[in-house]
């Protein structure tokens, strides 16, 4: 079988969530090859030439370059699927986008539908974009990859025609990367970089309204006066209607408080977050929380929501909050500020022991059965 996969949202250099899942699968579907796992020849098709950290081409793992820019799903991938040779199999994407028509069958991920729910929190074009092609690519795979059971459930809700081709592959985390045993060189490294020099509580995420970082600051504002000694580090690329993100900073006189780093590269991000109290996330909706995980692989204690995907993904290591009640996210900051280190070391310990559930390789290979199957279905 040879398996197309769309790998550009891989091929960026500052990756946030879907960008760093498209990565890491790729890597661990070239493992899989490598350890014999995978027989199968796979094309990745990109619009430039891949990054240096993407995997390497091997004997069955190849690229193919299809120049373009824009609209190029359907200028440049869709004909070539039709004209191109070797002509795929089975073709992948890895996102909400898969290409309007095809020779061969399609299978799409679905990281999350909030935005139908939260459609305010959205850009015009960016929301009818996301809704109107997300449901043509959900009508017309043969099977749907969702990254959480709540994702699924949201999936087959609003389009339950869906039901019976929908299938979970929860996300990993990076175990070389992400781990109890960060070097604190590197932590001093970090802290010094973006200029921290308190202790501190540590948001990482896309600044936009769907991660409460309003809340969150209100929130801090209640319990700023007890915990003094602490500041807030708020660390991502600004998304889309952030501007009132900084707005409230100001209202809620905290500029002396709250620290913003910017995106964070990939080299400082494991040290930033090991060397945090306490990590938090209150988002209104996740598709899964990648950087959740990488905390409770760190060793660090996470506030999360108990909506979406959330509650699944930490399970009982974690402190679950109310994103709506900004009392609920500071009794839940409280909580893991104000424990002793027995019950603190309990946190981290559940944390480590919830994170070592999770693993790319059986991402890889979940997603590798789906394709296989959605394969078998069409020689029969």
């Amino acid at each position: 079988m040879i398996i197309g996969i769309d790998g550009n949202e891989a091929n960026i250099t500052n990756r946030v969530g879907i960008n760093q899942y498209n990565l890491e699968l790729l890597r661990a579907l070239k493992e899989l090859q490598d350890k014999g796992k995978c027989q199968h020849k796979i094309v990745v098709y990109l619009k430039n030439p891949p990054l240096s950290d993407l995997p390497k081409e091997g004997s069955n793992f190849k690229y193919r370059i299809l120049p373009g820019k824009v609209a190029w799903i359907i200028s440049r991938l869709t004909p070539d699927l039709f004209l191109g040779r070797p002509r795929p199999d089975i073709f992948f994407s890895p996102s909400h986008y898969v290409p309007p028509f095809s020779p061969v069958s399609r299978v799409c991920s679905i990281m999350d539908l909030g935005y139908l729910k939260f459609s305010e929190q959205f850009k015009k074009f960016d929301f009818w974009q996301l809704k109107v092609w997300s449901a043509y690519s959900i009508s017309v795979s043969k099977a749907v990859i969702a990254i959480s059971n709540s994702t699924k459930e949201d999936i087959v809700r609003h389009y339950p025609f869906a039901s019976r081709k929908t299938f979970v592959t929860p996300l990993a985390y990076d175990k070389n990367q992400f781990n109890p045993t960060i070097n604190q060189k590197d932590v001093r490294r970090v802290k010094q970089k973006y200029a921290i020099v308190k202790d501190y509580v540590i948001f990482i995420s896309t600044l936009k309204p769907s991660k409460n970082v309003e809340g969150l600051l209100a929130a801090w504002k209640k319990i700023i006066r007890d915990f003094s000694s602490f500041s807030l580090v708020i660390a991502g690329k600004k998304g889309w209607l952030y501007e009132s993100i900084f707005a409230k900073v100001k209202e809620l006189d905290l500029v002396n408080d709250v620290i913003f780093t910017d995106f964070v590269p990939e080299e400082d991000k494991a040290p930033l977050i090991a060397g945090a109290k306490a990590f938090v996330l209150p988002s209104f909706w996740e598709g899964f929380g990648l950087d959740v995980l990488n905390a409770m692989a760190c060793g660090v204690p996470v506030v999360v929501s108990n909506v979406g995907s959330l509650p699944e993904v930490v399970g009982r290591a974690g402190v679950l909050v109310d994103p709506y009640d900004v009392d609920s996210i500071s009794r839940g900051l409280k909580k893991v500020l104000s424990v002793n280190e027995r019950k603190y070391n309990s946190l981290v310990e559940r944390g480590l022991f919830r994170a070592r559930q999770f693993s790319w390789e059986k991402t890889a290979e979940q997603t590798l059965n789906i394709l296989e199957r959605v394969y078998n279905d069409d020689r029969l």
